[in-house]
Order: structure tokens, then C-alpha cells, then sequence
């Protein structure tokens, strides 16, 4: 590996790749993650270089997987297919000689190899269905995975492939086109208005660098950043992003905004409680932010980090546990005046958003 190649760390977001399958997770110690029906562990990859490729030892461990000769692969091969049957017997080797080779530590490698050799009608078979045989062994008993740095692409390509509901099918080159075409560059000012699981804005946030402003615009409680969380972003880059609910755009508009707005009709949701108001909420995003839950959790800094929850319910809540703050414990009441500290943090910010709306508005 060339110097300079980043260095995989404990937290940081990556993606892992096997063939052509892509899987976003998050780098903590002892922490198993199942990835194409194998569980694992990362505590291995600590400390190595972006792009390196792994192999799966016992216990779910990764080893860095050495450069190997090609086996030498048998040239001879027969004409045709037409004398081979498929009955099932041409393997020597059953499935608990496999089995017994794989806890005795035999490498997938090596494995295909014996299954060649054990083969009786391997050297019947043509040149390419000789490739393909193998082919299909060692995606089986080879088990390698890269482990690669979050990117457009790559998480474009993922989606893709994995849940493309979730980005409208968007496809890695239409979004690639949006970019160039948006003139999307560091030190730009943009507003992006996407249902896309956060990737646009992800895309865009990557493009900018951490200078300029995004501002995102949302419907509902709260914005979706699943797709964005898997960048990994530094906390730098969030403080040159904004949001805006669509709900307030009018009001804008007609010059009435109010970062206060009535709390009459939010009543009723309040009566039952911090708990139970916190709980609907959460299943209200469920289903928007549902991409792998163990693979991108969420990194958001803290004036957004809350931001599912609807302002008027929260400012009532506050008031609420701050009328009965002699009757709590410390541990409640550091509870509200964190609340209450991260509230005023987005209506700030909301606030600074709402100023960038409207100088582009001019």
C-alpha cells in the first residue's frame, strides 16, 4: 500500500465488500456484524490500510489475506459436454471432508484444489465450464471480503443493489450527473429537497468538502440521514449544515415565520408522558430511516441529533418537567436541561437556515 492510504480506526464507517456485495457498517471492537450469512468480527482490521482484503479464519476473525500464486489449474480439457451426467457422484469428496478440512484450517483456496483433483469428471468438462466450476468453488469455500472507505459510488452502488426503494432506483450515474450538473463544488451555497434516504445529501456534503452551506429541506417530524450517516463524516462538516421543514416554507414566503409556533394542538400528545411521546416519535422514523440498523448508526451532531421530534411537543415537554423539578431527581432533571439545551440548539439553527433561505431567496 502506498504511504498516505488512510487507516482504519475504531468508529469509523465503513463498507465491506465481497464479489460484488456491499454492506455499510460501523468499526467497534468485539461487536459481531453478519455479512452474506458469515458473522465476524472487525477488531482485526483496526490500525490496516482502506482497501486491504481480509480472509475469515475461525471464530469469525479476520487475517490479512496474503498475495498467492494461481494454482497451477489443469490445461487439459475435453470437446464437448455431451458424455458428462450430472448425477451427483463425480465427487470424491463429501461433505464431511469438507467439513473436516475447514476445521482442520484449510484454506478455501486450497479446498477448491481438492475439489478439482476429487473430481472425476473435471477434465471432461470444457475450458469454460472448467471456469466456471471454479469460479462458482471458490465464491463458496474462498471467503475474502475488502474492507473500502465510504464514497458516492460505492454507497450509490450499494443501495442499488441492496434496496433501491429506498433511493427512488436512482442509479450511481444519474446521481453522478445531478452532481455536475448542480455545479455542486466547495464554498457552495445549495438547498436539497430529496426522499433518498439522505444519499443526495450525502453526495452533496462529499462533493463540498465541509465548506460552503447545505441547507435540507424536509417533510414531516424530522430529516432522514441513514444513507448520509454512512459517510462517516467528520463533525466539522455538520456545522455548514442546516434544515428546514417544508411545513414553515409558506410561512416564509408570506413573511410570517415564527420560530414559536402554537402549542394548542399538541396537547394531547404531551399528557402521556416524556416516555411515551419519545416512543412515538422513534416509530414514526422507524420505517423512513429502516436501512441496516446495525450498519449506519446514526453520527449526527448535536443540534440535529433530536431532530424527529416535533419542536411544539418538546417545548411543551420542557416546560412541563421544568414546573416539576422539585419533585425529580438529578438524574430527570439533567435529562430536561439537556433537552432543552439540544432545543434551543436547533431552533438556532433553524433560525441561521432560515436567513440562508432567504439571501437565496434575494
Amino acid at each position: 500500500m502506498a504511504e498516505g492510504v488512510p487507516l482504519i480506526q475504531e468508529g469509523d464507517h465503513v463498507v465491506l465488500k465481497k464479489e460484488d456485495v456491499y454492506k455499510a457498517v460501523q468499526v467497534q471492537r468485539r461487536k459481531k456484524i453478519i455479512f452474506e450469512k458469515q458473522w465476524i468480527y472487525l477488531d482485526n482490521a483496526i490500525g490496516k490500510h482502506y482497501g486491504t482484503t481480509f480472509e475469515i479464519t475461525g471464530g469469525g476473525n479476520l487475517q490479512t489475506k496474503r498475495s498467492e500464486a494461481a494454482a497451477a489449474e489443469p490445461k487439459e480439457a475435453g470437446a464437448d459436454n455431451r458424455n458428462i451426467i450430472d448425477d451427483g457422484k463425480s465427487q470424491k469428496l463429501t461433505r464431511d471432508d469438507i467439513e473436516a478440512l475447514k476445521e482442520k484450517g484449510i484454506k478455501g483456496q486450497e479446498i477448491v484444489q481438492q475439489l478439482i483433483e476429487n473430481s472425476t469428471t473435471f477434465r471432461d468438462k470444457t475450458e469454460f465450464a472448467q471456469e466456471k466450476y471454479i469460479k462458482k468453488k471458490k465464491k463458496k469455500y474462498d471467503a475474502n471480503i475488502s474492507i473500502l472507505k465510504p464514497s458516492t459510488r460505492i454507497l450509490a452502488m450499494m443501495y442499488y443493489a441492496r434496496e433501491p426503494g429506498k433511493i427512488c432506483q436512482l442509479r450511481y450515474d444519474t446521481l453522478a450527473q445531478m452532481l455536475t450538473l448542480g455545479n455542486i463544488h466547495a464554498g457552495s451555497q445549495v438547498i436539497v429537497m430529496e426522499t433518498c434516504a439522505g444519499l443526495v445529501l450525502g453526495s452533496v456534503m462529499e462533493r463540498m468538502g465541509g465548506f460552503g452551506s447545505v441547507i435540507q429541506m424536509y417533510p414531516g417530524t424530522g430529516p432522514v440521514r441513514a444513507a448520509t450517516d454512512c459517510f462517516g463524516f467528520p463533525k466539522s462538516f455538520y456545522k455548514s449544515l442546516y434544515e428546514f421543514p417544508l411545513s414553515k416554507v409558506e410561512s416564509l414566503i408570506s413573511g410570517t415565520f415564527s420560530g414559536h409556533s402554537h402549542v394548542s394542538a399538541q396537547q394531547d400528545s404531551v399528557q402521556g408522558g416524556d416516555e411515551e411521546s419519545n416512543g412515538s416519535a422513534a416509530e414514526k422514523q422507524e420505517p423512513a430511516q429502516d436501512v441496516d440498523e446495525d450498519s449506519c448508526p446514526a453520527t449526527e451532531p448535536e443540534g440535529s441529533a433530536d431532530s424527529s421530534q416535533p419542536e411544539n411537543q418538546e417545548e411543551m415537554e420542557v416546560s412541563g418537567e421544568e414546573s416539576n423539578e422539585r419533585g425529580q431527581d438529578p438524574e430527570k432533571k439533567q435529562i430536561a436541561m439537556e433537552k432543552k439545551r439540544k432545543q434551543d440548539e436547533r431552533r438556532r439553527r433553524e433560525s441561521e437556515a432560515r436567513g440562508l433561505v432567504t439571501e437565496q431567496k434575494c
